[in-house]
């Protein structure tokens, strides 16, 4: 697999781009790296693209955190981390001196550059507690499909447990998908064969290796691909799109492992795209009547 530095990559998207969002999914700022050292970071990224930039975070999972640092505690405490590790970001944001003494962290510092225009933190969940914990401490959700359509009650009690107003917090879905048929979804899914049971079990397993064999032994290709749109029509790729942004999601972001990058951005931009912004406009007339 690929392990580049995502700080980084966002810094050369930035560069060559004007007007994209762009952002982690996600970061864990409470083991291997210091929400100190996080927050400095993204808000040098802030300075550079104002207004582009937010900060997506998640609690962690056994392939980097354990791997790199040996630690992985019980869910409920790498929750307890990552809302901590939040409130420092936070905090060091403001540009003021902090002392921090909490639970898990002590920080004495001050960021002196910070954006002009605040980055917003995205927390990313998977379960009915996460989501929960997203809606109170996060500006925004990266979640995935399925775990919307469960659990999307969930971040609403959050969101109104911190008297959040609901329309004003963007949803992020991460959509898988294949431009082709069969074999290519099947070579696809061979890359991705971990997904259907990510979560559980093997969220908590700290090597690569380990994860392939048992998920080559325990998944059945067609269960990876299951719920992507798998075609050459654009038709089709669209409604999968038009579908999410229907249950409530503000923001999809189309992920494709095929090898040829391009071919998939030029379809999506030429094809897929202009679809589904006419049917969102169909429907947001219809609305409006």
């Amino acid at each position: 697999g690929h392990s580049g530095l995502a700080w980084l990559t966002l810094g050369a998207i930035g560069q060559r781009t004007r007007r994209i969002r762009m952002g982690t999914g996600v970061t864990c700022p409470s083991f291997r790296y210091n929400p100190a050292v996080v927050a400095e970071a993204f808000a040098t990224l802030g300075q550079l693209y104002p207004g582009r930039v937010f900060l997506g975070v998640g609690s962690g999972e056994g392939l980097n955190e354990a791997a790199a640092t040996g630690a992985w505690p019980r869910w409920r405490e790498r929750s307890q981390r990552l809302v901590e590790a939040t409130q420092v970001i936070r905090a060091l944001w403001t540009g003021r001196q902090i002392e921090h003494r909490g639970a898990y962290f002590k920080v004495n510092a001050r960021l002196y550059d910070v954006p002009a225009i605040p980055v917003p933190i995205f927390m990313a969940g998977n379960g009915p507690k996460a989501l929960r914990r997203c809606g109170q401490y996060g500006d925004g959700l990266i979640t995935d499909p399925a775990t919307w359509r469960r659990h999307r009650g969930e971040f609403a009690a959050g969101l109104a447990a911190a008297r959040k107003d609901a329309t004003a917090i963007p949803i992020l879905a991460e959509q898988f998908v294949v431009l082709g048929g069969r074999p290519e979804a099947e070579a696809a899914a061979r890359l991705w064969r971990f997904i259907p049971k990510a979560w559980k079990p093997y969220f908590n397993v700290p090597d690569p290796r380990e994860i392939e064999r048992r998920a080559s032994a325990e998944v059945p290709l067609e269960r990876v691909y299951e719920s992507w749109p798998v075609s050459t029509d654009p038709e089709v790729h669209a409604q999968a799109l038009v579908k999410l942004f229907g249950s409530g999601v503000t923001q999809v972001y189309v992920h494709s492992a095929e090898p040829d990058q391009m071919s998939v951005i030029r379809f999506y931009g030429r094809e897929v795209l202009p679809r589904v912004r006419h049917r969102l406009a169909q429907t947001e007339r219809t609305t409006a009547r």
